[in-house]
């Protein structure tokens, strides 16, 4: 499984590539704090498989990297995708990196 680290997300996000960001965490953790990506729970991922971008990278994040790891393993055993990266350390490891003071739940 391909994997980011928050800190060439953020790279990402500062160049302004272009990239999907997927949050699998429920609608209200999504709605504690963000990273401003579609929010598509882990439970609904293969169901709405089709918002998946198949045409660039598509990071997938949620709290702490394991439900992530779990979507992109889903997807890319259910759909074929390959062009999937798990965001390590999900949203704690950008808190702890970049935001200290964001609320995480």
């Amino acid at each position: 499984m391909k994997e980011i680290t928050v800190e060439e997300l953020k790279a990402k996000i500062d160049n302004k590539e272009d990239f999907q960001l997927i949050d699998v965490r429920e609608p209200f953790e999504y709605e504690t704090s963000n990273l401003d990506g579609e929010n598509i729970p882990l439970g609904g991922i293969l169901i709405e498989s089709d918002k998946i971008a198949t045409d660039k990278p598509v990071i997938i994040q949620c709290r702490s990297g394991k439900r992530s790891a779990a979507a992109v393993m889903q997807l890319e055993q259910a759909h074929g995708f390959t062009n999937l990266y798990n965001l390590k350390g999900g949203i704690l490891a950008w808190q702890e990196a970049f935001d200290p003071n964001m609320p995480v739940y």
